[in-house]
Formats: structure tokens, C-alpha cells, sequence
């Protein structure tokens, strides 16, 4: 009794500390893109979405309904919701091993760091967690014995994880393959109260089959065709290193090793928990060999992780007190790193240090920024002019900053990739074709969206449908990582040469590398239409070179063919910079770029670390960095 109250103690602080934690992250947690997306939805209510059916949004304008305004707002009923999960752990472990197993388990719900951060951002893993615990809960009490209780709650999960998401469907066909793999099961298929359940949560479906059927299945195709290449890609044997490192490795070890304890030596009801835990997990192991590497998955076999939590107890119990205490502290320090990554995220001042690293957090930097850009500019402009966002991250996140839901969007190709250009289409936002004639346009262009290879092509559709570009107000983003460019169009220009925002490349030094007090900036930079006339040297935001400008570079003009620089080729520069004496260290070198037109853009920048010990570095191919 003593243990049980001690766990349960632990349990109870834990908990609580936890929730207030996440509560206090995500009042300053910006947006995610996909978070911004979903409160639009809830802006456009509607049974179902293309990328979802309803319930997501339906919780956030809940939210919004009854505590105003904001990002605390937006994430509190999955705040709420996430806060059940635990609980939910606790009560089927308790039923089945007994109380002081089921505040272990408890415990490990909330150090497991998928599970304790859930609810820090709006997104449907929360209520799909709460859907799988409830079915999985119903699917133990159903393998006793039927009853009421356990059909009514197995009706209630099946529904909320058909309101969740498409993923949903993989944990109905593992509930009901361990259901027929039981004899218990099978005893309870035939039943007529489980079937009338079954069907509740199959009616649930309704709404999104009904928006796919209305919608030529733009959905169920993104969801299970377009999305994924379906063929072999051996990528997918990271799923366990991904997997071990998110759930700790000790604590993701003694969940796969419990899962196979309970299907070997389980029966009845523990044999079922065991069966669907695995079952998902090792869907997903395999599912990651055909399907989409491209975009966020490491998530997905979170609902399994669920499910096996209740087993693990009694295998943590089996070894020796070192290895339990290191399991749990690996767990609480992976929470911690995970809870840390969003303080990170939140601190402007923080997310700058991690520009130069492959796992900078774009979808979540800079739209304060480029809010309060869009506020300065568009009160300098006419009255009655219309924001056009270029792709469906900046329509939705600029939309939650300036409170309008129906801020228009240009075709883009982040649209298509993440299954929004339907649903835009639907709210009447995804603008084509030539500009709408009159009235001034504030035109939001995200330049980091779009592959670097590929900016050119997409400047230039950008000026077949607004004419000739005014030159762009530009906001660079922690040190230019990610980069906005405004455009305060007065109404379409007459047909003339496409000017468009600067391109260029340093390719010396590289980005990284150690250079001396001395050392030579090499690159190429071109501006279409109108062409550059002096090209500058930035170290840290401030100039300390005029670089030498109109290098004959012939390669640029034939990597980038339709380029209209005059200039061409002579785009090339080079540059000496010499540093007084002073600090060495880690530094940020840009460009400020200067047009024919009058424009000034500041290039993005690039770290490198100034060495006293370092030889000078010169040239290097001009077109490498490519």
C-alpha cells in the first residue's frame, strides 16, 4: 500500500507539473504552420476538410470561442484532452495488474516524450490518442465480457478517432484483427451490441467519405496515393534508430519487449493489449519502407506506443534497480530535450543559433516578423488593399496574426505537397490566371519555400501575373534562413522587362568554413529586368567591403537560361576583407545587393569562423555551391 501511494504521489506531482509546463510553452509557442492551417479551418466550419475530417477544427474554434484570441487559446482543449491521456493509461493498467502497476504506467505516459508533449500544439495526434486509449480500454473490457459500458465507450473512441484523422483507420484494423486472432474476441464479434457499436463508429466516416465523394476523392488520394511513392526505399530502416531516440532507447526496448511477453505468455485481455500495440508498431516499421519520407512520420506509430504502456510495468519490475533507474532517467531526459526544442522554437533569440543546422525550425520562424512587416507596410498603402500570400503557410499564418481567415493565395507547389490546394480552392482563396484587374495588392512572397534552383522559374511566373516587380521590402529571418519579400504592387505595370528580386551565391568562403582576419569573398549575384550596380560586403549586418562587381562569370547565365540580366556575363564579384583586431569566433557574412532601380536587398547569411591561426581562403569554383 505504501509503494502504491508513493507512485501514486509521484504520479499526481508529475502530472500536474507537466500541464503547467506545456500551459506556460504554448502561450509563447509560435504557430506551426500546419496549427495556423487548422484554426483557418475553424474559421470555414464544414463536416470535413481535404486534409481532415472535422474535429481539429471544431476543438480550436472551441477554444477560441471560450477563451479568446491567441495561441493558448488555440491549444487549449488538446491541452485538456492530452491531459486525460495518462489517466486513461492508469485505469487500463490498473484493471489488468493491479493499482500500484497502473501509476507506473502512469508515470511512463508522461515521461515517454511523444505522449507528455501532446497537447502543446493543436494537431489531431491528441484526440486520436484519447480515441485509441478508449477503444483499446473497450477492446480488454470486450474480450472478459460484453457489456454496456464497454460497447458504449468502444462507440465513443471509434467515433472521435473517425472525426481525428485518415490515420485512424490502421488502429481499427489492428483492434479488429486482435479481436479474431482471440477466441475471447471472436466470441465477442458475435454479439449484437459490439456490431451496433461498430456501426456508431462507422457512421462516423460519413462525413469525410461524403466531402471526398463531393470532391472527386482529392483527400483519400493525397492521403493514400499522392503522398506516398509506394516503392522501395531503404530509408525505412531508420524507423527504429528514429523511434528508440524519440522514446528513449530503454523505455522503447521495454515496450517492444513486453509487447512480444504479452502476446507469447498473455491471455484474454492482456494478449489483446499486446496484439494491438505491436501490431500498429510494426505497421509502421514496415509501412516506412513505401511511404512518405518527405514530410513529418515520425509520429505516427505513437498510438501503439500507447497501447503497450500498460504492459510495461511488470517487465520494469523483472530488472535489476541500476537498469530501472537509468530507463527512467533516459525517459525524463528525452522529455526534457523535447520540451526544451519548443522553449528553443520560442526564444527568437535562441532559434537564431540553429540558422546554419539542417533541423532549423522554419514552419515555426519569423511570422511575428512578417506580420508586423505586413501592419507597417500595408498602412502606407491605399485603403481597401488586398494581401495575396504566395503559398497556403503564409494565407494561414498571416490570417491568425491579423485576424482574417480569407487572406487569398497564389498556386504554389507547398499547396499541392500538403493536400491544402483543394480545400483553398473550396473557400474560394487559391487565385489563377492573370491578376484580378484594379485595386492596389500587398503581395507576401516566402522565398525559402520555394528550392533555390527552382526561385528563379517561380519569380518569373510571380511577373507574368503582376507585370514588372516593384523592388521588395525584405525581412530576413535569423540571419536570412528563412526570408520574406513584400511587394506593394499599385495595380498591374504595363508590359515591359520582368524586374525581378536579386539572385546570387557566395561561393568563397563556404558556408562553415575557417577563414583569417584576411580572407576574399568570391560569388556571382544578377537581378532581372534592371541588373545590379555595386554589390557589398556584410560581416554580422554591417558593411566591410565593396566588392569588385562585373567579374566575367559565364556559367551563371547558362545554369540559369532564362535569366534577363543585362549584365550577363559579367555578374561575377570578388572581395577583400580585412578585420581589425578584436574578437574571432563564429560570424554571419551576407551581401547587400544594389539595383539599376534604385532597390537594396540584403542577401542571406551564411556562418563562418573567423581564426587568427587560419590561412586566408580565395577562390573556389564558382558555381560548386550549386
Amino acid at each position: 500500500m505504501r509503494k502504491n501511494i508513493d507512485a501514486r504521489a509521484a504520479f499526481v506531482a508529475l502530472w500536474c507539473a507537466l500541464l503547467l509546463a506545456k500551459a506556460a510553452i504554448a502561450v509563447y509557442l509560435p504557430l506551426f504552420v500546419d496549427e495556423a492551417f487548422y484554426w483557418q479551418e475553424s474559421r470555414h466550419l464544414a463536416w470535413a476538410y481535404s486534409d481532415l475530417p472535422g474535429l481539429t477544427a471544431w476543438l480550436i474554434r472551441l477554444g477560441t470561442s471560450l477563451f479568446g484570441e491567441g495561441t493558448l487559446a488555440v491549444r487549449m482543449p488538446f491541452l485538456l484532452l492530452a491531459s486525460a491521456v495518462p489517466w486513461l493509461v492508469v485505469r487500463i493498467t490498473a484493471r489488468e495488474f493491479g493499482e500500484g502497476h497502473g501509476w507506473v504506467a502512469g508515470i511512463a505516459a508522461l515521461l515517454l516524450p511523444l505522449s507528455g508533449s501532446l497537447g502543446l500544439m493543436a494537431l489531431p495526434d491528441t484526440p486520436m490518442a484519447v480515441a485509441t486509449l478508449l477503444c483499446l480500454d473497450a477492446g480488454a473490457r470486450l474480450v472478459r465480457s460484453v457489456g454496456y459500458g464497454a460497447t458504449l465507450e468502444l462507440a465513443l473512441g471509434l467515433a472521435i478517432g473517425a472525426l481525428s484523422h485518415y490515420r485512424f483507420v490502421a488502429v481499427i484494423a489492428v483492434g479488429a484483427l486482435a479481436l479474431l486472432m482471440l477466441p475471447q474476441g471472436r466470441a465477442a464479434l458475435r454479439d449484437s451490441r459490439l456490431w451496433i457499436a461498430i456501426a456508431f463508429g462507422a457512421a462516423a466516416w460519413t462525413p469525410l467519405l461524403a466531402w471526398n465523394l463531393e470532391n472527386a476523392e482529392a483527400g483519400l488520394r493525397f492521403q493514400l496515393v499522392d503522398r506516398h511513392p509506394w516503392a522501395w526505399q531503404p530509408d525505412g530502416a531508420w524507423f527504429i534508430a528514429i523511434q528508440a531516440l524519440l522514446a528513449t532507447p530503454l523505455l522503447f526496448a521495454a515496450l517492444l519487449w513486453s509487447g512480444w511477453r504479452g502476446i507469447r505468455a498473455g491471455e484474454g485481455s492482456v494478449r489483446f493489449i499486446a496484439l494491438s500495440g505491436s501490431l500498429v508498431v510494426l505497421g509502421f516499421f514496415l509501412l516506412g519502407f513505401f511511404a512518405d519520407t518527405q514530410r513529418v512520420s515520425f509520429h505516427w506509430p505513437l498510438p501503439g506506443l500507447l497501447a503497450l504502456l500498460p504492459l510495461v510495468p511488470v517487465l520494469l519490475l523483472r530488472w535489476p534497480r541500476p537498469l530501472r533507474i537509468l530507463a527512467w532517467a533516459l525517459a525524463a531526459a528525452g522529455l526534457a530535450a523535447v520540451l526544451g526544442y519548443h522553449v528553443l522554437v520560442s526564444v527568437p533569440e535562441l532559434r537564431a543559433r540553429t540558422a546554419s543546422l539542417k533541423w532549423y525550425p522554419s514552419n515555426f520562424a519569423g511570422w511575428d516578423v512578417l506580420a508586423e512587416g505586413v501592419r507597417e507596410l500595408r498602412a502606407t498603402m491605399p485603403a481597401g488593399t488586398r494581401i495575396v500570400a504566395d503559398n497556403f503557410k503564409v494565407g494561414a499564418e498571416l490570417g491568425f496574426a491579423l485576424g482574417d481567415p480569407a487572406i487569398e493565395v497564389l498556386e504554389h507547389p507547398a499547396n499541392r505537397q500538403h493536400g491544402r490546394a483543394p480545400q483553398l480552392r473550396l473557400w474560394g482563396l487559391e487565385a489563377a490566371g492573370a491578376t484580378d484587374p484594379g485595386g492596389p495588392v500587398l503581395l507576401v512572397v516566402a522565398a525559402t519555400e520555394v528550392e533555390y534552383k527552382h526561385l528563379l522559374v517561380r519569380y518569373h511566373a510571380l511577373c507574368r501575373r503582376f507585370g514588372p516587380l516593384p523592388p521588395p521590402r525584405v525581412l530576413n529571418v535569423d540571419h536570412g534562413r528563412t526570408r520574406f519579400l513584400l511587394f506593394a504592387i499599385a495595380g498591374r505595370a504595363e508590359d515591359g522587362d520582368c524586374t525581378l528580386p536579386v539572385m546570387a551565391w557566395i561561393d568563397a568562403p563556404a558556408a562553415g568554413a575557417k577563414v583569417g582576419p584576411a580572407f576574399a569573398v568570391e560569388g556571382w549575384a544578377f537581378k532581372d529586368g534592371s541588373g545590379l550596380e555595386r554589390v557589398d560586403v556584410l560581416l554580422d549586418g554591417e558593411v566591410v567591403a565593396r566588392a569588385d562587381y562585373g567579374i566575367e562569370s559565364p556559367g551563371v547565365a547558362r545554369y540559369w537560361r532564362i535569366s534577363t540580366d543585362p549584365n550577363h556575363p559579367r555578374v561575377g564579384f570578388t572581395a577583400t576583407v580585412e578585420l581589425p583586431p578584436g574578437p574571432r569566433g563564429a560570424r554571419w557574412l551576407g551581401l547587400r545587393l544594389h539595383g539599376r532601380d534604385g532597390s537594396i536587398e540584403d542577401w542571406p547569411e551564411q556562418r563562418i569562423l573567423v581564426d587568427a591561426d587560419a590561412v586566408a581562403q580565395g577562390g573556389a569554383d564558382a558555381h560548386s555551391a550549386r
